[in-house]
Parts: C-alpha cells; sequence; structure tokens
C-alpha cells in the first residue's frame, strides 16, 4: 500500500508544482512539504528507514546545495561589481535571431567547460543585461537550458551524470566527447535554427540602474579583476577537484571565501561601497527560494530511490532489450525524475563488461551520457540547470512547458537519432 501511495503522493506534488501560478502556492513550499510526506509515509507505513540512509540522502543533496549556493553567490558578486559589462559590452546587436545564436554556442561552450549548472547562472545574470523584456528574457533563458544541458553532455565534467560515468571509468573524457559533442550539438542547433525563422523584431536593453540615492562607483579596473576573479573560481572547480580529489562543491566554496576576502579589502576604505558591495549585502539578494526547492525536489526523490520505485523501474526498462530504446527512455523520465538517480541505477544494474556495449568506452555509456544530459531539457524542472534559471526569472513551469518543451523535444530525438546513426555505423560496426 505504501508503495503506490508514494507514487501517488509524488505525482499531486508534481502537479501542484507544475501548476503554481494558477494554484498561487509557491513551488518551493510544495517542493519541501512532498519531500517530508513522502518520506513520512515512507517511514510510518513502509518499512522504516536507517537514520544514516537519510543523512546520506541529504549529505549528497547538500553537494549540491552548496555548489549552487556558492556559484550564485560568486556570479552575484561579479555582477553587482559590474563585471559582466566585459562581455555585455562587446554583444552590440539587438536583433533577436543573432542574440539568440550568441548566447546559444556561448552557453552549448561555456557549459562544456563551467558544467551546465554553473553557465545557466552566469548566462542569466547576463540576459538581465541584455533584454529588459521579462517575457522576451524568459525565452532567451530557456533556450540557455537547451544550449546549457547540450554541452554539459558532450564533456566529462559538464554534468553531475556525465562526472558520474567518468569518475566510475564507464566512459573515458576523451571518447565521450568523440562519440556525443555532434549529436549534442545537433540537439541544440535543430530547435536554434526552427526558432530562428520564428523570431522577428530587436529587443531592448534595460535602462542603467543606479543605486537609490548614493549611486556605488566601481572603477573599471575593479570590475574587471573581479571578473576574472570570478570566472577564474568557476573554471578553477574542475581543476581543484583533479588536483585534490575534492567534491566540486569545496572547489566553488573555495572560490566563494577568495572572492570575500577580496572584496572585504578591496571596499574597505569606502564605506558606501563595503555597505553595498560587501558580501553580506550581496547574500541577502541571493535567491535562497530555488535552493529549498532544489531540496525539496532531490529528497523527494531520494525517497523514491530508496523506497525502491528507480530500481523498479530500471528492471522494466531491462526487458525491452534494446539499449537504445532503454537510453531514449531513461532521457525522457530525466525530465520528470532528477537524472542523478536515474544514472546511478543504471550503473547499478549493468556492470562494466569487457567488450560489447556495456565495456568502458560502450555505446550503452555514451548513449546514456547524451540522453540522460539533454532529456532534462523537455521539462523545466528536469535538470540543475532549468530548476536554478526557473529559480532566478520566476518561469512559470507552464510556459516553459508551452513555449519551450516541444523544441526541446525535437532537439532531443533529432541528436539521438544521429548518436544511433554514428554509434552503428562508424564506431561501433
Amino acid at each position: 500500500m505504501y508503495f503506490t501511495l508514494m507514487i501517488i503522493i509524488f505525482i499531486l506534488g508534481y502537479a501542484m508544482i507544475a501548476l503554481e501560478h494558477p494554484i498561487k502556492i509557491n513551488k518551493s513550499a510544495t517542493a519541501l512539504l512532498l519531500a517530508v510526506v513522502i518520506w513520512t509515509v515512507f517511514s510510518v507505513f513502509g518499512p522504516g528507514f536507517e537514520h544514516n540512509l537519510l543523512v546520506e540522502h541529504l549529505g549528497e543533496t547538500s553537494e549540491i546545495l552548496f555548489f549552487l549556493l556558492g556559484a550564485m553567490t560568486i556570479v552575484e558578486i561579479v555582477d553587482r561589481h559590474e563585471g559582466f559589462s566585459i562581455i555585455t559590452d562587446k554583444i552590440k546587436t539587438t536583433n533577436k535571431r543573432k542574440l539568440l545564436w550568441i548566447i546559444s554556442i556561448l552557453t552549448f561552450f561555456m557549459s562544456a567547460v563551467l558544467d551546465n549548472l554553473t553557465t545557466a547562472i552566469v548566462m542569466v545574470a547576463l540576459l538581465r543585461k541584455l533584454i529588459d523584456n521579462k517575457q522576451e528574457r524568459w525565452f532567451f533563458a530557456g533556450m540557455v537550458i537547451l544550449a546549457a544541458n547540450a554541452g554539459g553532455a558532450w564533456s566529462p565534467i559538464g554534468d553531475v551524470t556525465t562526472i558520474m560515468l567518468w569518475i566510475k571509468g564507464n566512459i573515458t573524457a576523451g571518447m565521450i566527447i568523440v562519440e556525443t559533442f555532434i549529436p549534442s550539438l545537433v540537439s541544440l542547433l535543430v530547435p536554434l535554427t526552427a526558432i530562428t525563422f520564428v523570431l522577428k523584431g530587436d529587443v531592448k536593453r534595460p535602462e542603467a540602474n543606479d543605486s537609490v540615492g548614493n549611486p556605488v562607483v566601481i572603477s573599471n579596473k575593479q570590475s574587471n579583476l573581479i571578473f576574472f576573479i570570478g570566472i577564474g573560481s568557476l573554471l578553477f572547480v574542475p581543476i581543484f577537484k583533479t588536483i585534490t580529489h575534492l567534491p566540486p562543491y569545496m572547489g566553488i566554496l573555495f572560490g566563494l571565501g577568495l572572492m570575500w576576502v577580496i572584496t572585504e579589502i578591496m571596499h574597505v576604505a569606502n564605506e558606501d561601497n563595503y555597505t553595498k558591495l560587501n558580501v553580506n549585502a550581496i547574500l541577502r539578494k541571493v535567491d535562497t527560494s530555488s535552493v529549498l526547492f532544489f531540496l525539496g525536489i532531490l529528497m523527494a526523490v531520494a525517497a523514491l530511490q530508496t523506497a525502491g520505485h528507480l530500481e523498479l523501474l530500471s528492471k522494466s526498462l531491462d526487458k525491452l532489450g534494446d539499449i537504445y530504446i532503454i537510453n531514449i527512455i531513461i532521457g525522457l523520465l530525466s525530465s520528470i525524475i532528477d537524472n542523478v538517480p536515474l544514472v546511478a541505477a543504471a550503473m547499478g544494474m549493468y556492470p562494466i563488461a569487457e567488450v560489447g556495449h556495456f565495456a568502458q568506452d560502450g555505446a550503452f555509456w555514451e548513449f546514456l551520457a547524451y540522453c540522460a544530459g539533454t532529456g532534462g531539457s523537455i521539462l523545466i524542472i528536469g535538470s540543475a540547470a532549468g530548476v536554478a534559471v526557473m529559480g532566478m526569472e520566476k518561469i512559470d513551469f507552464i510556459w516553459y512547458l508551452k513555449k519551450i518543451s516541444l523544441w526541446a523535444l525535437l532537439g532531443y530525438f533529432a541528436g539521438a537519432g544521429v548518436f544511433i546513426l554514428i554509434s552503428k555505423f562508424i564506431l561501433h560496426t
């Protein structure tokens, strides 16, 4: 009974999140309630749970939350110091088509280096400097989600799932790039090209928004310094992980701590700047609501994982037999359920073999990286990048479903088709 009840509660909670605007209940509140209720059902009506297991899930979730919080704060520091003007000043065009291509391609390649979550946060900050109209900015932000997830899928450090597969030895850095770069690029270019024919006109840039009262005065030298330290801190995260073997959130916290010290020293002599630009003031502007939403969603999925729902799902998929169909379905499911436990379940079911599709760099693992990475774009809460953008821009779930999901689905299947052709007839013949 509890097994079915947990599924029903998850579906109801998911529906309430999707209908946030019509029912006027904040999605973060729903997500937190969903997590607690679903764990309560498992504990009271199910077999119970070990406290250590809950702590383990909370620890894994917290790694993502602290990474998100650190990255959002670093980006906010750069933004408040007008650091992004280095990029926005060079983007002169206001033509919607040209701007969409510039933003999408920039996001695609940045995501492979920074990872899709960090890139999405950075690009939304840029969009706020480039586009004034909220609805137009939402559309560009939707394409940022597609581009960030597509860019993260072909890089060993671009997405949490590719990092998992890389660390466990299922894939190697060189082969994931060789096998998934073209499909990932296609998954972006197909919707991007289609949307190009729909967009018309120009965007309006926002007016310069000085602080009320005493405007904050920042020199170009200070802006440039904070920009390069901020971007350098984000780029340093994978290097830090490689050198120390510590998780990414430790690297992002190191970068945040470094920037905190530098900004304290930079503004100590200027009382106005210190009051408005020190990290204490900036932290108050960081959207903690999106962080709590993340906490609720991930812990709710963790409950389903603990109860065995995801394992049952994996075994059901296994009966299909065809590795390409299995991965396509996993990708579609990752738009509803977080891709991390789905990929973890698949890794647990299929050990690395000596030869064949399940060998290191086998077609199954490479296609799993593509599908789990890009499939999350189909719904806005299907990926870390989507959740972050949703929280920062307050994008409506239904709006994304109507305006972006079809394009994302089209790109997903186009890229999947290209991967299968390359895999069957070129690389794995």
